[in-house]
This record gives structure tokens, sequence and C-alpha cells, in this order.
């Protein structure tokens, strides 16, 4: 039987697949609805300093292609966020990566601190979100002020991983970040888009623009995972963007992802898409004869 088992960061995963930043990810309930659909690492939704409220509705619309959402980070801050950390550290078993979000170095490693102390085993630094003035995309374009908090949070005895953008200069940022003690990387955040109703003749979205997900932009994942990899082999990556089925998991792990996030596509085919996923490898492996997810990191590069 091929072993699905990887190793990231430190962290033992039980297979390569994570649950990706925004989905399902503010409660310890649904978190264990997440371990028992088989995923191997749960990741939070993004949770900042203080209490947002994000933005008034439509904050989501289903596309030809994928998703295009406008939530607003909305999130109940990190003090009372620690109540599901507490109990998500003592009723799951697979490791919980906390994704940290804020407008500046400082709120970072604040929210990171926090969670830390209340259960999170690892921590993704949300500076790639599209659509929220002042965090996510803006803030990751100074790449001084990001390694900062990355040096700061190494401290604390976890992994830390930076989730990055198209909208950056990635490669740019992924050194930087790596050079201030960077654990590895998510890639990609959502891509900023737009739709327009053209019966009422203006954007879907309250918020105007938004972060479009799902199956359209897997190309667009896959090459940064390639390009990260190519840079920097020696950190690993979760490559997220369009997961839907176990080919999609295997072309980011070709492409150099150590991991795979699982998102947007579960409005799709709901946690049942862990499972078709994890048979799908594990069948593959064994008609190519491979013995493990780690053999086949990289592996396009080397063909």
């Amino acid at each position: 039987m091929p072993r699905l088992e990887v190793e990231l960061a430190g962290l033992r995963l039980r297979n390569p697949t994570v649950l990706a930043s925004g989905v399902l990810g503010l409660s310890a309930g649904l978190a264990k609805r997440v371990e028992e659909a088989g995923a191997g690492a749960f990741t939070t939704k993004t949770v900042t300093r203080e209490p947002r409220r994000g933005y008034p509705n439509p904050t989501f619309v289903v596309l030809e292609h994928g998703y295009l959402n406008a939530v607003g980070l909305a999130n109940p801050g990190i003090d009372y966020f620690c109540r599901e950390l507490r109990e998500m550290r003592q009723r799951l078993s697979i490791p919980i990566i906390l994704s940290a979000g804020g407008g500046s170095a400082e709120e970072l490693v604040e929210v990171a601190k926090r969670g830390v102390e209340c259960g999170a085993q690892a921590v993704e630094l949300n500076v790639s979100c599209p659509h929220v003035s002042g965090m996510g995309v803006e803030l990751g374009h100074r790449a001084e002020e990001v390694a900062s908090a990355v040096g700061e949070i190494k401290r604390l005895g976890v992994p830390v991983f930076v989730k990055l953008s198209v909208h950056h200069d990635y490669i740019r940022l992924a050194e930087a970040c790596l050079d201030a003690g960077a654990s590895g990387f998510t890639a990609i955040n959502t891509v900023r888009g737009m739709a327009i109703d053209i019966y009422a003749r203006k954007p879907v979205l309250s918020n105007v623009y938004g972060g479009y997900s799902g199956r359209a932009i897997k190309p667009i994942a896959v090459r940064v995972v390639y390009e990260l990899y190519e840079a920097f082999p020696d950190a690993p990556i979760i490559g997220v963007g369009g997961v839907d089925g176990w080919e999609a998991a295997l072309e980011f792990i070709l492409a150099g992802a150590s991991a795979v996030g699982v998102g947007s596509e579960i409005a799709r085919k709901d946690l049942g898409l862990f499972k078709e996923i994890l048979e799908g490898l594990e069948e593959y492996m064994e008609r190519e004869g491979f013995n493990s997810i780690e053999e086949l990191v990289g592996l396009a590069h080397r063909s």
C-alpha cells in the first residue's frame, strides 16, 4: 500500500490534503467534520486582532468556472476565537494551522502569539487577500515588514507559512521571508476579479472587487508553485487553487507542493472531495509504481 504520509516543516500529516483557509474554518465542530472526512491538516479562517463584521451582502457569487467572493475577512477576533482553538486542540488529532491576518507586522505577531498560546500548531500569514483595504495584498507588497513579522513569529517555535499572491513579486517576497526564518509557503490566494450584473448594470459584489477561486485559477496556481520550487527547492509548499480532484492535487505535487489545500471546490463536491482525492492518489501510485507521496514532489522538474 502506498504511503500517503508527508512531513511539512516538522508537522506530520497523515496525508497531503489540507483544508484551505476561508472554508469551514471558524468552529471546532466543523473542524472535526473536516478531520473525519479525511483531511491531513486543518487551516482556520483568517483571524484578526479585532473582530471584523466584513462586507454587506452580496459577498459570494457562483460563476461559470469558479467563485467570486468578498466576505471582507469577517471573523470574531483572536480573543474570542481562542475558545475554538482550545476546543480544536482537544478534539482534533490532525495539525491545526492558524491563518493570521492584520494590517501591520505588529498585528500579525499579536494574532499569532495569542493563537499559538491557545493551541495552534502552525501559523499561516495571510498577506495576500485581494479585497480588504490595508490588509492582505497591500501588506504583502511591503516585503520587509512581512519578513519582520515572520522573524518574530518564528520565535514562538512553530512552523510559519506565508500565503502568497500572484499580485505580488512573490519570488522576492518569498526570499525575504525565507531569510527571516519562514518555514514554507502557501500558494496561491484568490485572484482579484469582479462580475457585473448586465441587467442591473452594476457590479454584483457589494465591495465591487472580490477574490476569484475555483478550477479556473488552477493553471496559474500550478505555475506559481512550479516557480517557487525551482527557486527554493528546500522550502515546503502547500499548493492551493482549484483542487477539484486527485488529478489536480497530483499536478500541484508534481510541480513541487508537499501538500495541497482544498478549498472552494468543497462548495460543489462537499467534504467527500477529500476521500475522492486520497483514493485517486493511492490508485495512481499503485498503478505507476510509487511508494510514497514524497517520491512525487517536484518530479515534473526532473522528468
